[in-house]
């Protein structure tokens, strides 16, 4: 974007999330050779997409009445998660699935920092903002960020395998009192930067998932949070709520919580359990 107010981001990952309502009564009125049968096509379907190197797909039991199962998809483009909504959709088994909500969006690491970095070099250099010299040494120096080891390994690592799952849409304010998008951009680095701090505590005990959906869905982010205990997503969503971004500036849409379990104890979840996210996990009742 080049715009010394707007801060540049790293994209990987394209991500879609599905969330289902899963009638269940009339599965178990299902003749048991047809339930067999669309049982295994729908578990080869989700593996053919989660051992891909290009792709990864992840399952959840989530608890409370708006669904009952979601279904997250990684692909390297927009016509990969495309195709994965058309695979799943033609399997048998869909016909037991109601949609409830769905999430399209784009894993992304944001550069408030590295941004105005970027920007002050390029001060030095003396070039013509916007020149053709300038636009080359700004896109040299945001591809450094995207090859930066970490950056990397961040923007392409496959879903987190941890029990609990929490999913939230959410937006920055902008409305004619409160306005994000209208503070100058140190104020916003530093509301980001004291934001990030409260993260950092839960370092080791949560894994956090960012993607942008500017122009794909119906708020601008989506937040995937994955943790080996639960209580860590009301200690964290409830600390944050004290932070200045948060309190002032934050807007969320609806929570989808629940229990990742494995693709291969998918038949054991329409049986009524909840099978193990692990083999050697025990499965919940």
């Amino acid at each position: 974007m080049r715009h010394p107010d707007v801060p540049e981001s790293l994209e990987g990952w394209w991500i879609l999330h599905r969330m289902f309502g899963f009638d269940r009564r009339r599965w178990m009125e299902h003749p048991a050779p047809d339930k067999s049968d669309a049982a295994t096509e729908f578990v080869a379907a989700l593996l053919d997409l989660k051992e891909r190197q290009d792709a990864d797909a992840g399952i959840a039991a989530l608890v409370g009445h708006k669904a009952d199962l979601m279904l997250t998809h990684y692909g390297r483009s927009f016509e990969a998660i495309a195709q994965a909504q058309v695979k799943v959709d033609a399997c048998a088994l869909i016909d037991f699935l109601e949609p409830r909500d769905s999430y399209v969006s784009v894993l992304e690491l944001g550069l408030y920092e590295a941004t105005a970095k970027i920007h002050e070099a390029l001060r030095h250099k003396e070039l013509t903002p916007f020149s053709p010299q300038w636009n080359d040494a700004f896109d040299a120096m945001l591809r450094e960020q995207a090859e930066h080891p970490r950056n990397a390994e961040r923007l392409w690592a496959r879903i987190p395998q941890r029990r609990y799952v929490c999913f939230y849409p959410m937006d920055k304010k902008r409305g004619e009192s409160v306005n994000w998008y209208l503070l100058p951009y140190a104020e916003r680095a530093r509301l980001m930067l004291d934001h990030g701090k409260i993260g950092r505590t839960f370092h080791g005990r949560m894994t956090q998932v960012i993607s942008g959906s500017v122009g794909y869905d119906d708020y601008e982010w989506g937040v995937d949070l994955y943790a080996d205990d639960p209580l860590v997503f009301k200690k964290l969503i409830y600390e944050m709520r004290f932070d200045e971004a948060s309190a002032r500036y934050a807007e969320f849409g609806p929570f989808f919580s629940g229990m990742q379990f494995s693709i291969g104890g998918f038949s054991a979840f329409l049986d009524g359990e909840i099978p193990a996210l692990r083999e050697s996990e025990p499965a919940a009742v």
